[in-house]
């Protein structure tokens, strides 16, 4: 996994110089997401690895309806380069750098049941004062928490979760 970052960078670096300097953030983001979902498909992903594969055959799968030339170009040297199956990678990175140049982050706030509207914008508000940034949030659920909530923003996990707290305590119990 590491390995595949760390080809994708220069890629996903590349393609964010490229959009920025187009103004169309928004677009390569839609299609590398598009791309990468394609490609991320186990019979694709086989595909993808096939010597047979012709360049015309690979954009016409992975280019979504309506992509730039730019965005087709770039496909393309990700074919050439052999490249195509780190598609999923590349669209991670490229969304990461987007957020940072617009200033926002993604938070995933998982708890034991669905949390009302104002609940979850009181977390959105103490994230976006703690980091400075905008956040976007994705919420999820989980039962076996038991109660409270795990918000994941980038590096920093915050465990308020009543199944933390009780493993915290056996810990120190333990000891």
């Amino acid at each position: 996994m590491s390995q595949a970052v760390t080809l994708a960078r220069p890629y996903a670096r590349a393609a964010f110089a490229v959009a920025r300097g187009a103004a169309c953030l928004p677009a390569w983001s839609d299609a590398l997401a598009f791309a990468a979902r394609v490609a991320a498909d186990p019979q694709v992903s086989r595909l993808l690895g096939n010597p047979r594969l012709t360049r015309d055959d690979a954009l016409r799968l992975l280019a979504p309806e309506g992509a730039d030339e730019a965005f087709i170009r770039f496909l393309g040297l990700l074919f050439d380069n052999r490249r195509l199956t780190l598609l999923p990678e590349i669209a991670g990175l490229f969304d990461a750098l987007r957020r940072d140049a617009e200033g926002t982050m993604r938070a995933r706030v998982t708890s034991a049941v669905a949390l009302p509207a104002p609940e979850l914008e009181t977390i959105k508000t103490a994230l976006r004062r703690r980091f400075g940034r905008e956040v976007e949030l994705e919420t999820a659920v989980d039962p076996a928490l038991l109660g409270g909530a795990v918000i994941d923003a980038g590096d920093v996990v915050i465990d308020g979760s009543l199944k933390g707290k009780l493993a915290r305590l056996q810990a120190a119990l333990a000891q």
